[in-house]
């Protein structure tokens, strides 16, 4: 008689979400993770596979996560720059509860070098967070906030840009003034 599942699923893999944000798929075992999740190996390999595959779905829940939570953030925006500014502040993560940086971020630097899967995985959410710029700079071109002068492309290009080095410059700059003047020297691009 097979047994049933005794967890949530995606309570499980938000832990190992975090944990292999926090430490990387290379310094993490599987016994740390098997500790951390607290399920049993056995479950662990029956429900979600190898190492490998429980990294991957963790690495979809949180992009998943974040693209909730960030266009939530941004559908509340009054204008087209007001959004673009919340993108890129969302990069500071100041009162969060979890790891600093990006996960993405993270993989791109770890694995994306020699790992297809994972190199695919992050030019994907790439593309998409760069998409959500091109998407606000034609709103605001929409609404008249946005000049038709500027490169729509190399625009979003150079944001997508800024939107990487603060996720990588918050994981060790705790000047945040210093972070939210890289911040303010972008949003001037968009004069």
């Amino acid at each position: 008689m097979a047994r049933t599942k005794e967890f949530d699923q995606d309570a499980v893999i938000e832990k190992a979400m975090r944990l292999f944000w926090e430490q990387g798929y290379e310094k993490t075992s599987m016994k740390d993770l098997v500790a951390h999740m607290g399920i049993h190996k056995g479950s662990m390999y029956d429900t979600f596979g190898d190492k490998q595959a429980l990294y991957f779905r963790a690495l979809d829940r949180y992009a998943d996560l974040t693209e909730q939570a960030v266009l939530g953030r941004v559908a509340e925006a009054r204008s087209a720059k007001e959004a673009i500014r919340m993108l890129l502040e969302a990069t500071l993560q100041a009162d969060k509860p979890h790891p600093d940086g990006c996960f993405i971020v993270n993989t791109a630097v770890e694995l994306a070098k020699h790992d297809p899967e994972a190199k695919d995985r992050v030019l994907r959410s790439w593309s998409r967070t760069e998409q959500w710029f091109r998407d606000l700079i034609a709103r605001g071109r929409q609404s008249g906030e946005l000049g038709d002068a500027l490169d729509t492309e190399g625009l979003a290009a150079s944001l997508m840009n800024a939107y990487i080095g603060l996720t990588v410059m918050a994981k060790t700059i705790t000047d945040r003034d210093k972070l939210r003047a890289i911040i303010d020297m972008h949003m001037k691009m968009l004069d």
